[in-house]
């Protein structure tokens, strides 16, 4: 799929206007026929800082998101630009080039944030552009991410605590990549050259103490260290994972769209964009165009593989199966946080609701088809009768014999489909009135022979019509017999899943009460370090107390 982006330039995202954010449709057209997992690297910082000309350069090109000389901002909104991955032919970058904060001109400030918040939402690596070197400006404005908890969700639950909020604030924030342009200090400390990543942790260092000057100081790198976890500073941009949802769920191009989408709306209406909310509507609308790949598959195979009417219904029935499993393959492929497994039991109803629409149509064709059949082949004693050939005596036992020769040039034919016999009664039900006008003018035959023959048509008639009904039977049998099965295989399904959604919970539950048990040592560690040093203080007192020849006990 990646060979077959062509975006030649960036295009306008997501638009700041006056009153309210905007969603370019162009751009969100792009995103849906991507389906490649997506590399979202977001760019953010002050204003007229080169962060368009920085982005030029992941994308390999000179021009591209606009860049300019002036003290006034070019970018406005945020403006997105989708080509293949340089490292790996696998996955999509797409690269989101924001609007800088603190633009002078700007009426309403509120909208930095708003673009701080959809920049760190949408993408998978956050890169923050400041210049010159690590001051206290530069922590306090990113600092401002942190406080986008007011600003944000990450459940629609609002009973979490603080510590459990920040967990998940975590889990959801970006990989951070901190660029200095024109960086021009010596990365030397105490006369030790050092790393760029040991000269990020050192301006992030927390000073000891608790009066308000230091905890203002240390409240910024607190709050960094907290949401951006400090690993390796300086990590190249294309080794940035994929943008991955809650679930190990990779987002392709129709995944991002929704998840703008729903961020912005959220945003424009007033309320907090919910990530789980966003994760919901987004896992809706993929399992509900799973539901109709899945259907769509059926209905292709269904179409290439049946001609109707089958011979018999199990036939017909097999070749269900068969679909009906790589339909729900495909589901189970494309299908996203279905916890209760609704969708599957919406495509199992459909899968149902077709198995009995073909089975009807299996029906109909085979009547249709039987009884084209039977017109063609009884067409000549049709036209016998008509002649008056079997109005003579014995013309009565000629027209039987005449009948029974047709019915078994019927039977013999091919393809007739579940509805051959059911067809052929029906026939010669209509046909009664011919035979009972030719029988009454059969005048040669005696009241015995007329009896005989009667009770041998009668007889043939009782058997065929014990023939459809046994066939009407076994097919109802095998009906339900198919059912049956499709239910307990149903049940299998769900007894798995839950099964497999049950180990998973305890899987957390033990992960969770190996880190209170973790925490809990590293408590009384803390404590028996606590401890030993009260002791070899108090030890050290005793001893000034001797040496000094004080009077005082210590106990």
């Amino acid at each position: 799929m990646a060979a077959e982006i062509h975006m030649p330039d960036p295009v306008c995202l997501i638009e700041n206007l006056d009153e309210e954010l905007q969603v370019n449709p162009e751009a969100v057209k792009i995103l849906s026929t991507i389906t490649q997992p997506l590399v979202v690297v977001a760019i953010v910082g002050l204003y007229r800082t080169g962060k368009s000309y920085l982005m030029n350069r992941l994308a390999g090109r000179t021009k591209g998101f606009s860049v300019g000389g002036t003290v006034q901002s070019h970018t406005k909104g945020i403006w997105m630009w989708c080509m293949p991955h340089p490292e790996n032919p696998n996955h999509t970058l797409v690269l989101l080039d924001t609007e800088g904060l603190g633009d002078v001109e700007k009426v309403d400030h509120n909208k930095d944030t708003q673009i701080f918040a959809l920049a760190i939402l949408l993408c998978s690596t956050f890169v923050y552009n400041t210049k010159n070197k690590v001051d206290q400006e530069a922590i306090d404005l990113l600092h401002k991410v942190t406080e986008l908890t007011d600003l944000l969700q990450t459940r629609t639950s609002p009973s979490l605590d603080k510590a459990e909020g920040a967990a998940d604030f975590v889990s959801f924030f970006p990989d951070l990549v901190w660029t200095l342009r024109d960086f021009y200090l010596d990365l030397e400390v105490d006369g030790r050259l050092i790393t760029v990543d040991e000269y990020l942790e050192n301006s992030l260092k927390i000073k000891e103490g608790c009066d308000e000057r230091i905890q203002k100081f240390n409240l910024p790198r607190q709050c960094i260290q907290r949401f951006f976890p400090v690993e390796k500073f300086c990590s190249y941009v294309w080794s940035s994972a994929v943008k991955t949802l809650p679930g190990g769920i990779k987002v392709d191009g129709p995944c991002l769209e929704n998840l703008v989408l729903t961020y912005v709306n959220a945003i424009n209406s007033g309320d907090l964009p919910c990530m789980e909310n966003a994760v919901l509507v987004m896992a809706e609308k993929q399992n509900s165009a799973a539901v109709q790949k899945a259907i769509a598959h059926y209905d292709q195979q269904m179409g290439q593989r049946v001609q109707l009417p089958t011979e018999t219904l199990q036939e017909l029935l097999d070749l269900h199966r068969a679909s009906e499993k790589e339909a729900t393959e495909i589901f189970m492929k494309n299908a996203f946080k279905d916890v209760d497994q609704s969708f599957q039991k919406e495509l199992e109803t459909l899968l149902d609701a077709r198995r009995i629409d073909i089975c009807n149509r299996n029906l109909e064709a085979s009547l249709d088809h039987c009884s084209a059949l039977l017109q063609d082949i009884f067409r000549p004693l049709e036209e016998a009768v008509k002649q008056g050939i079997y109005s003579k005596p014995g013309g009565h036992n000629l027209f039987i014999q005449k009948t029974e020769e047709l019915k078994a040039m019927y039977y013999q034919t091919p393809k007739k489909g579940v509805q051959a016999e059911e067809a052929l009664q029906k026939y010669l039900n209509s046909k009664e009135s011919i035979s009972d006008a030719i029988l009454q003018t059969d005048q040669a035959l005696t009241a015995k022979e007329k009896e005989m023959e009667e009770a041998r048509v009668k007889a043939e008639a009782a058997k065929a019509e014990a023939r459809r009904l046994e066939e009407i039977q076994r097919r109802n049998q095998q009906m339900m017999e198919e059912k049956e099965r499709l239910h307990q295989e149903q049940l299998r399904q769900i007894e798995i899943n839950e099964a497999n959604r049950r180990a998973a919970q305890a899987e957390r539950l033990r992960a969770l009460e190996r880190e209170h048990q973790k925490q809990a040592e590293e408590l009384k560690r803390k404590l028996e370090d606590d401890r030993r040093k009260l002791e070899n203080e108090l030890l050290n007192l005793q001893r000034t107390a001797h040496s000094n020849n004080d009077p005082c006990i210590l106990l």
